[in-house]
């Protein structure tokens, strides 16, 4: 996968933990650089703070994933959320994924209320979440998709190939020839559109303006029927009209993910 990300800066007491370090290897294996913010380089959770600040400040980076707990103390639990709101009153519009270990009860509710309250790109995550996840989010949040989108599993968008991949059962990855062009451009934005939010739906006009001619709604909607036609037939079986790109009536089209 082509690079296509820039820097994360993770503060977290605990960055070397198991959890820390697949997250790291999994966001780096996607395109992105790392730099860390711990306890162990950086002692107190105060020091933590104003370190993950200076870092802030010297490298921009792209995203931030946030411990809210940054030591052992209890004035320690939220000691991450002081932080937020630094961030958020210096760099506003700098996304922050907030990892939390608390999975439910009042603890979870402080943290939800304290990220919700705050008008900025910011959401929280279990600290349990899969490192998939974890990457997942972060993409969504900073607003990149990565060059490879997979669709369900047996679909892969490679958009630095230009092309539409099936997966058969052996693994293999056979191009899907009839999207290509146009095709490929609009399947790709559905694609995306998706990737930044499942049940996202792309406006009628974003799509038609891949097509031309006088009436660009019934080109789209032979287009849509062309990208369906061929994702089945490579799927091997056909894709009625509630498969696989969906019709929103007087809104657009959305994508939704082939059942296996």
């Amino acid at each position: 996968m082509a690079p296509r990300s820039g820097n994360i800066l993770i503060v977290d007491d605990e960055a070397t933990s198991a959890i820390v370090r697949a997250v790291r290897r999994r966001l780096e294996d996607e395109g992105w650089t790392t730099n860390v913010v711990s306890k162990e380089a950086h002692g107190s959770a105060d020091d933590m703070l104003w370190a993950a600040l200076e870092a802030i400040e010297d490298s921009m980076p792209d995203g931030v994933i946030l411990d809210v707990r940054l030591g052992d103390y209890r004035d320690d639990q939220f000691k991450g959320l002081d932080l937020l709101k630094k961030i958020v009153e210096e760099q506003p519009r700098l996304p922050v994924l907030m990892f939390t270990q608390y999975s439910q009860g009042v603890e979870r509710d402080t943290v939800a209320r304290s990220a919700l309250q705050v008008e900025a790109p910011v959401e929280f995550i279990d600290k349990l979440a899969s490192p998939e996840e974890v990457a997942l989010r972060m993409r969504r949040l900073v607003g990149a998709e990565p060059g490879t989108i997979a669709i369900g599993s047996r679909i892969l968008m490679d958009d630095d190939a230009g092309a539409v991949l099936v997966i058969g059962d052996d693994g293999t990855q056979t191009p899907v020839a009839d999207v290509r062009g146009r095709r490929f451009d609009i399947l790709r934005e559905l694609a995306q559109a998706w990737y930044r939010s499942p049940g996202n739906v792309v406006p009628f006009d974003r799509l038609e303006r891949y097509l031309e001619g006088d009436d660009t709604r019934a080109s789209l909607r032979v287009r849509i029927r062309e990208i369906k036609v061929a994702m089945g037939r490579a799927l091997g079986r056909p894709l009625g009209a509630n498969d696989f790109i969906v019709s929103v009536r007087d809104r657009g089209y959305r994508l939704l993910p082939p059942r296996d």
